[in-house]
Parts: structure tokens; sequence; C-alpha cells
């Protein structure tokens, strides 16, 4: 049992968005250490099927459902979407993205910002481990195209937080 399991759900209902964030809560239950991709899926048909979860959320939703279920295709199931916790990667770049050297104040994380991570880290997943970023950047650009939504960002301006997210994941 994890220390997750013994959190009770009225409790995560009043946390702040940070303790839940901390806690990997389910997006659509809230419920914490949930992976509703991650560990539902296993088996044959992982990728299809997170991208089909991932739907619900747009785009971007699409983009990181398929990475997780991708993984979990492989039927390794919660262990594998930890490899991946999309909740803490949007974390960890919402707090570190005004540090990088390519940030400008005219770029919102959430607009901006978010989708080109979200291409770097979803998507590490689908290449081997010894991949490099450049040698599947047109791959890249292809799903930058895709998902950034509302994004005032071209890739050459998102291809840099893309690659650092790549490079953290891997």
């Amino acid at each position: 049992m994890s220390n997750h399991d013994e959190i009770d759900r009225s409790e995560v209902k009043h946390m702040s968005k940070e303790a839940k964030q901390d806690l990997n809560a389910d997006i659509i239950t809230g419920e914490p250490g949930s992976h509703p991709v991650g560990t539902g899926i296993g088996g044959v048909g992982g990728a299809a099927a997170g991208a089909a979860i991932g739907t619900m959320a747009g785009p971007l939703g699409t983009l990181i459902g398929g990475a997780i279920g991708a993984i979990v295709g492989g039927g390794a199931g919660h262990a594998a979407a930890e490899a991946i916790d999309p909740t803490h990667e949007e974390a960890y770049w919402r707090a570190e993205h005004a540090n990088a050297d390519y940030y400008t104040e005219e770029h919102d994380f959430d607009r901006d910002l978010h989708p080109a991570y979200a291409v770097g880290y979803a998507n590490r997943a689908r290449y081997p481990a010894d991949a490099r970023f450049e040698d599947h950047e047109a791959d890249l650009e292809r799903s930058w195209h895709e998902v950034k939504g509302e994004s005032r960002m071209e890739w050459n301006e998102a291809r840099r937080a893309s690659q650092d997210a790549w490079n953290r994941v891997s």
C-alpha cells in the first residue's frame, strides 16, 4: 500500500492544487496516486487507448495520454506510468521556466510554454533510450503543430523548451 492510499477522499477535496500535484492526483477523479491511463490500460493497444482517453483534454491531452499509453502498452502498468509523470513534469516546468535563457515575459506558461515542454517529455518515451532530440526533430516539430493550440510560439521558439523537457526525462 502506498502512502497515497491512506489519504481520505474528503481530505483531497480540501487540498491546494500544489498538494494534489504532489499526490499525483488523477485529473478526472482527484484520486491520489492515480494514473488513469497508466494503471488501467496495459496490454496491446495502450498508446491508442491512452490517446483516446487524453483526447478529452484536447490535442495536448492526446499527446500525453498516448505517451503514457505507449509505455503501459508493454504491460508494465502503474510502474511504467511513474516513468513519465505529466503532473510532476508540468509542476517542474511551471516552477523553472522563468529561469531558462530562452524565457521572455511575452510567453505565458500555460498558453505558450507548457505545450512546448509537453512535446519534449511526452514524446521522449516513443524513442529508444539512446535517441537524440536532433535525430527526431522533424517528428517533434510535427507534434508541436498538432498540439500547440493557442500558443503564439513558432517551432523555432518552442524547440529549446521541447529539447529541455526531452533531456530532463532522458
